[in-house]
């Protein structure tokens, strides 16, 4: 979100007004705004997204690096242009050859000038593109052959990547482009060294290093909830005595495998029908991925209540619910609380609250038994917080937040938060998709029998649909699935 740009907003346009040309790709973008990652629906072309290497100057504009040339030789000086300061050079691109020292080695080379492409000699050329991925943003530099891809499916991969669940193990890419490491540690996920050190002591909650300065302590987050319900936890790379560098991945984030991007799983796949099952861009997968936990994931759910002041008096957080057996509250401590740790199912009490009714009117009965027991229980309502269904799972936490201490609405006297862990295995109907905007949903998981397999017997753990390829032009996949077939081997 920190590298998005937007042309809507005060001063901006509306996604009403905003025509065509407005959103389409300008020839100023180059190295600068990324031409793939743009949003889908209503806000295509209006909300975009910083190229690699670009930066914001103290103007607001929006400035890329280019190698200096000079006399046909390039430089390993960076200047930082403008759109209007480029016009007027003569830029090369970025694969051009050169010889060991530097020289541009073609007599002509394609370069680009006053918006144009055009074919000019090594003597014209002033500037030369710092990396062929200086165009596109992060997400779309994490695709492998994206230039095997049409724009449309590499735009899908690109905004399908920022949604990936962060699994149980992570397994970084067997076929990846060179950018997962950086991408992983400049997240801010990791957990990154700032000394040069070694490693003084190490566990599940801290990473202390030893460094000139002193003792340096890293805090490291266990089954922390993310704003989208997932589980964020860090997982130490480092033993104790181990020399460290500044700039070091100390401890892997969700979605980070040793330091580099992770978001999928490295899994067999083959383009095969069966059955029918495939219809419609369906994907089939294997029960190996269910039981095996390959595509597991770990939630946690939050669950609010709130105890108010009512016009017939305060609310009460008990124990002691009326209509209530003493099994359906097992689970509670003396507070009316559910204890943490508990495993909890679909209707279970989380929390006991009693909202008062206000006095009715009594029939003689009544009030002798009222008289003779004392039971004022009658006169309150049960309104305690229970588990939804699908809510299943252990308390991992719970937070009360009293009206002393925070500043609450005007009649509620205390927030309580449930905090509810889930593990959550892949299903049916859950939606899968690779790098080059290949999606599709889960329509049968089959048992490993029933699975084909490859010469040697392996059995497969993906089935695509091979009509979704040719159509759809995103020839990629199937380079990344015969580089990662090699790479398995090797």
């Amino acid at each position: 979100n920190k590298r998005r740009l937007t042309a809507l907003g005060p001063g901006g346009l509306s996604r009403e007004r905003a025509g065509l040309e407005v959103r389409d790709v300008h020839y100023s973008h180059y190295g600068r705004i990324c031409p793939i990652e743009t949003p889908e629906g209503p806000n295509i072309g209006l909300i975009n997204n910083l190229a690699t290497y670009a930066k914001i100057n103290a103007f607001g504009f929006i400035e890329t690096p280019y190698r200096r040339v000079i006399d046909c030789k390039v430089t390993a000086e960076n200047d930082y242009l403008t759109a209007d300061q480029e016009k007027n050079y003569v830029v090369a691109q970025a694969n051009i050859r050169l010889s060991d020292k530097g020289e541009i080695l073609d007599e002509q080379v394609v370069a680009r000038f006053q918006g144009e492409n055009i074919i000019a000699t090594r003597n014209d050329v002033d500037y030369v593109d710092v990396s062929p991925k200086q165009i596109v943003s992060i997400a779309t530099s994490c695709i492998p052959f994206l230039e095997n891809d049409d724009a449309n499916r590499a735009l899908m991969g690109a905004n399908m990547q920022r949604q990936a669940i962060p699994l149980i193990s992570p397994n970084s890419p067997y076929v990846g482009t060179g950018v997962e490491y950086a991408a992983a540690r400049d997240s801010g996920l990791a957990i990154v060294s700032q000394y040069d050190g070694s490693v003084d002591y190490v566990d599940a909650t801290r990473i202390v290093l030893k460094t000139k300065e002193g003792l340096k302590n890293y805090n490291l987050d266990t089954f922390v909830r993310s704003n989208q319900g997932t589980s964020l936890t860090h997982v130490p790379l480092v033993k104790h005595g181990q020399k460290v560098e500044k700039g070091q991945v100390l401890a892997d984030g969700p979605s980070i495998d040793k330091g580099e991007l992770a978001l999928g799983q490295n899994v067999v796949v083959a383009f095969t029908t069966w059955n029918g099952y495939n219809y419609e861009d369906a994907i089939i997968v294997s029960e190996r991925l269910v039981s095996e936990d390959v595509f597991t994931s770990i939630h946690i759910e939050e669950y609010t209540i709130e105890r108010r002041q009512t016009k017939q008096g305060s609310e009460e957080i008990t124990r002691e619910i009326p209509n209530i057996s003493q099994n359906a509250r097992k689970f509670l401590d003396d507070d009316g609380l559910v204890i943490i740790g508990t495993e909890v199912k679909p209707g279970d009490i989380l929390v006991g609250k009693v909202t008062p009714k206000g006095q009715t009117q009594l029939s003689p009965e009544d009030k002798l038994l009222q008289a003779i027991f004392g039971e004022k229980s009658k006169n309150v309502k049960d309104n305690s917080l229970r588990v939804p269904n699908g809510g299943e799972g252990i308390i991992q936490a719970i937070k009360r937040f009293p009206r002393e201490k925070y500043e609450l609405s005007a009649d509620v006297l205390e927030v309580i938060k449930i905090y509810i862990v889930q593990k959550r295995k892949i299903q049916e109907g859950d939606k899968m998709a690779g790098r080059h905007g290949n999606k599709g949903v889960i329509s049968k998981i089959l048992p490993l029998e029933d699975m084909p397999h490859m010469e040697d017997g392996t059995p497969i753990d993906i089935m695509l649909n091979p009509l979704g390829v040719p159509s759809r032009m995103n020839i990629g996949q199937v380079l990344e699935i015969h580089l990662g077939m090699a790479a398995k081997k090797l």
